[in-house]
C-alpha cells in the first residue's frame, strides 16, 4: 500500500491521495499556524478505524439480510501525553455504532465482535497501544 501527501500552501495544508485517487485534506489548527482546511492526522486515525470496522459491520449485516436505513459510528479517543515528549497517542478508543432499521441486536453484536476480533486491520494495528471498546444503539 502506498499513499502520497502533497503540500498545498506555505503552512500545513496537505492533500493525500491513495489508490482511489480521491483527495483527502489534512491541516493543522490555526493556533499552530494551520488554516483549518482539513482534518488533523489523529482525527484521520480514528476515521480510519471507524471506516475499517464499518465496512466489516455493514457487509456482515447485509449478508444476514438485515435492513439498514441509516448508519453512523461515533468514535471517541482519549489521548495521553508521553512524559518528556510532545507525543500524545490514543490510550482509549470507543466506537459507538448507531444503526437505524430492522436489525436484530444479536446479529449486530456478532457483526461488531467479528470486526473487532477477526477482520478489522486497523483494530489490529491500534489495539496494542490503546484499549478499544465498542457500544451500539439500534434506532427504530
Amino acid at each position: 500500500m502506498k499513499v502520497v501527501l502533497k503540500r498545498e500552501d506555505d503552512a500545513f495544508h496537505f492533500t493525500g491521495k491513495g489508490s482511489s485517487d480521491v483527495l483527502t485534506h489534512i491541516d493543522a489548527s490555526e493556533k499552530v499556524g494551520g488554516h483549518n482546511l482539513g482534518n488533523r492526522p489523529m482525527e484521520l486515525l480514528l476515521m480510519g478505524l471507524g471506516g475499517c470496522a464499518s465496512i466489516d459491520v455493514v457487509l456482515i449485516l447485509q449478508k444476514q439480510k438485515q435492513v439498514i436505513e441509516d448508519y453512523r459510528v461515533v468514535i471517541d479517543g482519549d489521548r495521553e501525553t508521553i512524559e518528556g515528549t510532545q507525543m500524545s497517542p490514543f490510550r482509549k478508543i470507543n466506537l459507538h455504532f448507531e444503526i437505524k432499521g430492522q436489525v436484530d441486536p444479536k446479529k449486530l453484536e456478532r457483526a461488531i465482535k467479528l470486526s473487532m476480533d477477526k477482520y478489522c486491520s486497523a483494530t489490529a494495528q491500534l489495539r496494542d497501544s490503546a484499549e478499544i471498546t465498542h457500544s451500539y444503539e439500534i434506532i427504530g
